[in-house]
């Protein structure tokens, strides 16, 4: 039987014979039922579990029209943003507005809202006033508790709050929507349900769990730098599944108790979630429409993992999807594969084979799974840890049997790799074989910068690291035979990185004859690490004082410096290298940056 789409419309839930779906899902992104959306994921999810579910996306949002055309889902709606915090889906870091969003149809702007979490709930109370409401996906999971908002510039409540939901599902949710959905079936409303690992809700004083942990309130940490911090700290140390406790914060009226987080979905239960039944497609509504440019990137690509014990500054996986890395089965990697071998149209070419970190296929040791991560110790910074399992085993096979499958030409890997992760690994046979088969030409890798006291900061191995696999791949494609390259992401303006860091890269990329084509300025979202230095100036678990680019001209001439050999960003770097007194490297010789500005010439008469 031909897969069918979760329906659209109220019309759609009519013609399944449906007076009304359990769920309505709302979403700000475009419903593409494919397993790299997550409500797709959720939507299907509940399907598999028995649930009727029909799918809002992207609804109008200027007033509840929309929504009063639906008939009231027997047992609630749940809301998300999409696959991204809905200000950074319009919003550059310079705070302008984007021109195109990937997870719209043509990859259009405006088909969502601003704080979309927000807005969509605001709008179903109009609509339907005391209906169970359950928010989810990135947005709601990383501004869980009060946060600091760089587009306000200011501190926001819980999202929880500032929304009126009544409950909040943190992290990957396909299991806990699930328990959601039980204990909703059972006659309890989403108020009432209060024990979910992985769900935060409001309460008041006197129904504060007795073992719950307060951290600093909303108005403490908008009045003091160091209550911010504070609350942070203990919120970041407290995301593991096996010893992280309940937690609860003030918020403007009422009391936000985070529950602990859930633990990770095991092997199978991740492979039934990838073998649930999308069609891989676009609704066919947005046909004419130019495409979901979101679904170009992954059309072709296998993710084979999630979670991530890395635990870079800058980056929201560890306060969403966690530390510890679950994997897919080869079975289910593999039986997706040929699935893609036998679908019309494909080209033969395997995009990637990855997860936020292509080559993490574990945990990083047995204790995770049983004792959780280690609270005030990392598992690659500053050096991998002695404890530390290094596997590419099971990864190498899964590219080695995917080559082979009927119809595939080639596989590659561009999700970036940890090449601290490659070189601690004994077996050298990983980066011989990525090489050889699975490299398109070029590698991504993340340095992210070259200065010990940024590159500190943002919890990523020294420079030396990346040097000596840098020597090492260019050493391998040598032998080889192979032209290829590295591509390395950088990022400018991060907390601790000053006009001298930034020279200081420059320096380097000069000297290694490295020419980024991606220079990301430090963005900071809700749930990091560096939006906390970022905010506070501060180091939220050392305490030290953190140096901080705020002036968009100064985050302009660090990002400039780093590309600063493209014409349109001499006069800038000019002036960065001015102002930090490194006037020595304008000029034509082989140690410069850039040349000296030409000298303006009058007009004969």
């Amino acid at each position: 039987m031909e897969q069918q789409f979760l329906p659209v419309s109220p019309k759609e839930v009519r013609s399944r014979g449906w007076q009304q779906p359990d769920f309505i899902l709302v979403t700000g992104d475009a419903y593409v039922d494919h397993h790299s959306f997550g409500a797709a994921v959720i939507g299907r999810s509940l399907e598999r579990a028995g649930y009727k579910v029909a799918v809002m996306a992207q609804p109008y949002w200027r007033d509840s029209r929309d929504f009063q055309v639906w008939p009231e889902p027997r047992l609630g709606f749940l809301v998300t943003a999409g696959n991204m915090d809905s200000m950074v889906s319009h919003y550059s870091v310079n705070k302008k507005r984007r021109k195109k969003d990937a997870y719209s149809p043509g990859g259009n702007p405006g088909h969502r809202p601003d704080r979309a979490v927000i807005v969509y709930t605001r709008l179903i109370r109009e609509a339907f006033g005391d209906a169970n409401v359950i928010v989810g996906g990135l947005e709601a999971s990383l501004r869980r508790f009060a946060h600091y908002d760089y587009w306000s510039d200011r501190v926001h409540p819980s999202v929880l709050e500032e929304c009126g939901a009544d409950l909040l599902v943190f992290g990957m949710g396909e299991r806990i929507i699930r328990q959601i959905a039980e204990q909703l079936n059972l006659g309890f409303s989403a108020r009432q349900i209060t024990w979910i690992p992985g769900t935060c809700f409001l309460t008041d004083a006197v129904s504060v769990p007795e073992n719950a942990s307060w951290i600093p309130g909303l108005s403490q940490i908008r009045e003091d730098p160091e209550a911010f911090n504070t609350a942070f700290r203990i919120q970041y140390e407290e995301q593991d599944f096996c010893r992280g406790g309940t937690l609860c914060q003030k918020q403007q009226k009422g009391i936000l108790i985070q529950n602990p987080p859930a633990p990770p979905l095991s092997r199978e239960e991740l492979d039934e979630v990838f073998s649930l039944p999308y069609t891989r497609a676009i609704h066919p509504s947005y046909e004419g429409q130019g495409g979901i440019p979101a679904l170009e990137e992954v059309q072709n690509s296998v993710t084979s993992c999630r979670g991530c014990f890395g635990s870079c500054s800058f980056c929201a996986i560890t306060f969403h999807q966690g530390r510890v890395v679950v994997s897919r089965s080869p079975g289910s990697i593999l039986e997706e594969i040929r699935g893609l071998a036998q679908q019309e149209g494909f080209d033969g070419v395997i995009s990637d084979i990855g997860g936020p970190t292509a080559n993490f296929r574990n945990a990083a040791c047995s204790k995770q799974m049983s004792e959780g991560s280690c609270r005030h110790r990392q598992c690659l910074y500053p050096e991998p840890c002695p404890n530390l399992e290094v596997d590419h085993s099971e990864y190498l096979k899964i590219l080695r049997q995917a080559r082979r499958v009927p119809g595939v030409r080639h596989v590659f890997v561009r999700s970036g790799i940890r090449y601290d992760y490659v070189l601690a690994d004994r077996d050298k046979s990983f980066l011989k074989e990525l090489c050889s088969h699975h490299v398109s030409g070029r590698l991504k890798v993340a340095p992210e910068h070259i200065s010990p006291a940024v590159l500190e900061l943002m919890q990523k191995p020294p420079v030396e690291v990346y040097e000596q696999f840098r020597q090492l791949y260019a050493k391998t494609n040598q032998k080889l035979g192979r032209e290829q390259y590295l591509v390395p992401y950088l990022i400018s303006s991060h907390p601790g990185s000053t006009l001298q860091h930034a020279i200081e890269l420059a320096l380097y990329l000069k000297r290694t004859g490295t020419r980024p084509e991606q220079v990301q300025d430090f963005y900071p979202v809700p749930g990091t690490l560096a939006t906390a230095m970022y905010y506070t100036g501060r180091h939220p678990v050392t305490g030290e004082t953190v140096y901080v680019a705020r002036s968009q001209e100064e985050k302009q001439m660090q990002r400039a410096l780093l590309q600063y050999d493209q014409p349109h960003n001499r006069a800038l770097v000019r002036k960065a290298l001015r102002k930090a007194g490194r006037d020595d490297l304008i000029g034509t010789g082989k140690g410069a940056l850039v040349p000296p500005e030409r000298p303006t010439s009058r007009r004969k008469r």
